[in-house]
């Protein structure tokens, strides 16, 4: 039977980067999405070590592995030559290099996969056939579609005293803190991204961590008018103006900071040197397992 082109399909539904499984193109190709193997746990990396001469064993740490992933379903075109077209872009969108496959869940999510496997197209008919995508994300969080950020200045003082000065004194300078609040809804840490724009002595950036501890970040250069330095706090990377690292500047004596899950985390920006146009902006994204 034809489809009307854009019309949802019922079931699964996602993107594979341009590509959207689950839905009519505008040619009038139907792409069922039937399977989506993998979306519901990645894969985990731990070990267990007998006793010797006691019950059990000893646990190493639990970590989460890669998550790879199936995608499968069944192509379905008004014409022959309408779906050796589907299958090129299909082809196309399995590339080698990174893609951003989104899942249309209630809440969408998404993850960067990469193709890991064979990509399996056999016809069924002359105007049909089915598909096997198999891709892995490194990453295994379920990101958030949305990427939130937040940016500050640095803390000001405003107020106080001013000369003449007559006795009783009274102060009423008031402090507006350069801070950042930022929440993960998820149900699995994320890591943020950090960017610093300068002008900027030595710039500092304290994490209040949920607990109370807080995560110290302290850069010893200085950042020059025009010149951007971003920390990833997942790659572990410090990259000044899009090419240079400059990781060795960066002392961490508390480790690399998170958002844990269904959390909120402070990040405050300091200077020994006040200076009102440098910023710090945070990017994240809100994580599931």
């Amino acid at each position: 039977m034809p489809y009307t082109p854009g019309a949802v399909l019922d079931g699964l539904g996602a993107s594979l980067g341009a590509l959207r499984l689950g839905a009519v193109d505008d040619t009038g190709v139907a792409w069922i999405f039937q399977t989506l193997d993998g979306w519901d746990s990645p894969d985990i990396r731990s070990e267990f070590s007998e006793r010797e001469g006691d019950h059990g064993a000893w646990a190493s740490p639990v970590y989460l592995g890669a998550r790879p992933l199936t995608l499968a379903g069944t192509i379905v075109a008004p014409s022959r030559d309408l779906l050796d077209q589907a299958m090129e872009r299909l082809q196309a969108a399995a590339g080698l290099g990174d893609t951003v496959l989104t899942v249309w869940e209630s809440r969408p999510k998404q993850a960067v996969v990469r193709r890991s496997g064979k990509l399996l197209i056999q016809y069924v008919t002359d105007t049909t056939a089915t598909y096997s995508v198999m891709v892995t994300a490194a990453d295994p969080r379920r990101y958030s579609t949305t990427l939130q950020t937040g940016s500050t200045l640095l803390p000001s003082t405003s107020g106080g005293l001013a000369p003449p000065l007559t006795p009783p004194l009274t102060s009423t300078a008031e402090t507006v803190q350069g801070q950042i609040t930022a929440f993960n809804e998820g149900t699995f840490e994320t890591k943020p991204v950090l960017i610093v724009d300068g002008p900027v002595v030595a710039p500092q950036i304290l994490v209040q961590m949920p607990d109370a501890s807080v995560v110290f970040l302290n850069y010893s250069e200085t950042l020059g008018e025009g010149e951007q330095l971003v920390i990833d706090t997942d790659a572990h990377s410090v990259i000044l103006n899009g090419n240079a690292s400059r990781r060795r500047f960066l002392t961490l004596p508390t480790g690399w900071p998170t958002i844990p899950a269904g959390a909120v985390v402070t990040f405050q920006f300091r200077s020994s040197s006040m200076n009102s146009t440098a910023q710090l902006t945070i990017r994240w994204r809100s994580a599931w397992l």
